[in-house]
């Protein structure tokens, strides 16, 4: 399947730097996912150029692979557009220092994820005092 890449005509700022900031997500998202340029292009169906041109908005990402792409980078839309609300926002006040910490773990890459994960099981199978 043959794929063009759509160069910007004349982008205007406001969309250069829309492009910028979702090739910078789909850029940290695959890192996050332990993906090459060229693994997240042969699943996507594109070749690896096409995909480094999104990731610094050189290129247009076509909106129809916008799904597939947050799919495979287990994103909502939202989050692949930058839109998600916090997740600490809660009606009960402020967020307390653990949600805050949780969150922080949340962002780390799977494999930091998984050490912070032993931590904690290894303090928590500890007897009480």
């Amino acid at each position: 399947m043959a794929v063009q890449i759509q160069l910007p005509l004349a982008m205007n700022a406001k969309d250069e730097e829309f492009f910028k900031a979702l090739g910078a997500r789909i850029a940290h998202a695959r890192k996050e996912h332990g993906l090459t340029q060229q693994q997240l292009a042969d699943q996507l169906g594109i070749p690896q150029q096409t995909l480094a041109h999104y990731e610094v908005a050189r290129a247009r990402l076509p909106a129809s692979m916008l799904p597939t792409l947050a799919q495979l980078l287990t994103l909502s839309l939202d989050e692949l557009f930058g839109t998600a609300l916090p997740k600490s926002h809660s009606k009960r006040g402020p967020t307390s220092r653990l949600r805050q910490q949780i969150e922080a773990v949340e962002q780390l890459p799977k494999a930091k994820q998984q050490f912070v994960s032993q931590m904690l099981e290894t303090v928590l199978a500890q007897p009480s005092r």
